[in-house]
């Protein structure tokens, strides 16, 4: 049996927040302006010293200055990788790795297995890891591991096992949290990609949400928050075959 929510996925622009969020920390903020143009980076494979990684936009298009908020709103690539290089590659991974990535361990190697193309999923994600990792933002920052299993009794009645709540840790800064989940639940910010009326809004509620897609629509993410709710949903066929 298949079970897509602990499978290993690339999870496209879904991990985004997390390199803004960095870089947040560092002193950048949505107001930052940073260029939407044809980019070229040095690919990072010695065997091919001229090869380039050059990120495109999911719709084709380049915007020229762009503020942060509208970049992470409307999931630019070109920007989220621009990012990525200024935040950090190894700070960016630690903090996802300590929102629960497992795979976003930020040693060497991984670091230089999965480059800049981090920003655009390059490294595969566990659904049940990155929507309990989306609830380090629907926290102010806090991360609280996932619990299955509050309570066990035997046929008696008598408690056999009961969690207890311990305290989170935290990731990032209750400021920096609420950037995020500002920019996110901004539907202004994201309508030049998604449309002025899209799948994102939940009428009655505030929700932050971010989608993800991969090449030829093999993965079809979206994760959400909204006060004490927290979702995640990952579309893709066990085969890897496009839909």
């Amino acid at each position: 049996t298949y079970n897509v929510a602990t499978a290993l996925r690339q999870p496209g622009s879904s991990g985004k927040p997390f390199i803004y969020a960095t870089g947040f920390t560092k002193g950048y903020t949505p107001g930052t302006l940073l260029m939407d143009v044809k980019t070229e980076y040095p690919a990072g494979d010695p065997t091919k010293p001229n090869a380039t990684y050059v990120p495109e936009n999911y719709d084709g298009k380049y915007r020229g200055p762009l503020q942060l908020r509208f970049a992470l709103g409307n999931s630019i690539n070109t920007v989220a990788v621009k990012m990525t290089a200024l935040a950090g590659l190894r700070e960016i991974m630690t903090n996802g790795f300590n929102a629960g990535i497992s795979t976003w361990e930020p040693t060497d190697a991984n670091i230089r297995d999965v480059g800049l193309s981090l920003a655009l999923g390059g490294r595969e994600v566990k659904l049940l890891e990155l929507t309990s990792a989306y609830g380090v933002f629907a926290t102010g920052g806090v991360r609280n591991d996932p619990v299955a299993i509050l309570k066990v009794a035997d046929n008696k009645g008598k408690t056999i096992f009961e969690y207890r709540p311990v305290s989170g840790r935290r990731v990032f800064s209750e400021e920096v949290s609420f950037l995020v989940s500002h920019i996110l639940s901004d539907n202004n910010a994201r309508k030049d990609v998604f449309g002025e009326v899209n799948s994102l809004i939940i009428s009655g509620h505030t929700v932050a949400a971010k989608t993800g897609t991969t090449d030829k629509k093999r993965d079809n993410w979206t994760l959400g928050y909204a006060q004490n709710r927290m979702g995640g949903v990952c579309v893709a066929a066990p085969d890897n075959t496009g839909m």
